[in-house]
């Protein structure tokens, strides 16, 4: 048995679909811009360039979403929705043909991003973690897993804000589609069982408000709901 001089951190985890078991979550990646609406309405044009991916720590995550407080220190509070792979079986190099076993499942989750602290890093040039990483900025909700849900190729995902619609399109639109995603980064790092990977999200994006209702679905996975306190 470890004594550790301090106690260790509680492991972040998420629910599964029809198990009491849940998921640990190890890292959390980022893919950007992967929705040529979406790359278009940040100011780029979309292409097959290799997708670029960031990262959110562990602990960002909030299991199911829920009640929140609002973030500190942003003015200009977004939200983005995205399916989320979740990483049963390790490798690096992996092949896109062989991606998909690589996969235990798939989650609804919420990309929550201060986007003013966002804007202010890219024109200082300086990294976007504080804009992307800080806490409680990765609500998702319960695990589905692969052969409950089948090839994410295909599916309505949306967003609704106080019952309107704001973000809506299909996974079919996703610029790299899951089995690349997995591919192109894990040719940059070792994947591990554990790691989720967020595909990016659909056009749409914008501000929310303290009060504000979130509801996000996705074909084959299901819902996730949260709301904003002051």
């Amino acid at each position: 048995m470890v004594d550790y001089v301090i106690p260790p951190p509680p492991q972040a985890s998420l629910a599964v679909v029809g198990s009491d078991a849940r998921f640990p979550v190890r890292r959390i990646w980022c893919v950007g811009q992967n929705y040529a609406e979406h790359t278009r309405e940040m100011g780029q044009e979309p292409g097959r360039a290799p997708p670029f991916f960031f990262a959110k720590p562990a602990d960002a995550v909030v299991p199911g979403g829920g009640a929140l407080p609002f973030p500190v220190k942003t003015s200009n509070l977004h939200h983005e929705v995205e399916l989320v792979v979740a990483i049963g079986r390790g490798g690096r190099d992996i092949p896109a043909a062989d991606a998909l076993s690589h996969v235990y499942g798939y989650a609804l989750g919420l990309d929550m991003t201060r986007r003013d602290l966002q804007a202010e890093a890219k024109k200082a040039g300086r990294p976007w973690a504080l804009a992307k990483g800080f806490d409680q900025s990765c609500p998702i909700g319960p695990v589905v897993p692969a052969d409950q849900f089948g090839a994410p190729d295909a599916g309505r995902i949306a967003l609704a804000v106080n019952g309107t619609v704001r973000q809506q399109g299909d996974l079919a639109d996703m610029i790299w589609p899951v089995a690349e995603i997995v591919s192109q980064l894990s040719a940059f790092v070792a994947l591990a069982p554990g790691d989720l990977i967020m595909t990016g999200t659909p056009a749409g994006v914008g501000a929310v408000q303290p009060g504000d209702v979130l509801h996000a679905t996705c074909d084959g996975i299901g819902e996730l709901d949260v709301t904003y306190g002051a």
